[in-house]
């Protein structure tokens, strides 16, 4: 049996995954500093989570624009999510303004990777090299 990771539902995983950080973990868990325990607004456990999401969510871009669809309306929707994302690190007192359209277009972009290439399943155009 072949085993075969689908890097979308990943992709989609680990963006909802920060989004769920981002939005429920200091509602919930506010009293982790008590414990010793500091990974809200933790700039280390952030910036981990932004490039764990960016590295797997490029990857899954990049193997469906290269071996199915060639499209670049996910990966533009992708890097674009992901630049609210960034600024979201940067303008505090936007992050949540911020990081609805990041989470939105990071998802959208996973979600029409994945359709384009169920789709296309290997449509080579003239620059194709696979």
């Amino acid at each position: 049996m072949k085993f075969h990771i689908n890097w979308d539902a990943l992709g989609i995983g680990a963006s909802l995954a920060c989004a769920i950080h981002c939005a429920l973990l200091p509602l919930f868990l506010s009293s982790l500093p008590l414990f010793g325990i500091n990974i809200i607004h933790h700039l280390g456990f952030e910036i981990g989570m932004i490039l764990l999401a960016l590295a797997i969510g490029s990857y899954s871009m990049y193997h469906g624009f290269k071996k199915h669809h060639h499209s670049l309306l996910p990966l533009s929707l992708f890097y674009a999510g992901f630049i609210f994302l960034v600024l979201k690190q940067f303008f505090l007192h936007y992050s949540t303004w911020l990081l609805i359209p990041a989470v939105i277009l990071i998802v959208t972009g996973h979600l029409l990777n994945y359709k384009s290439c169920r789709v296309h399943n290997h449509a080579h155009a003239d620059d194709c090299n696979h």
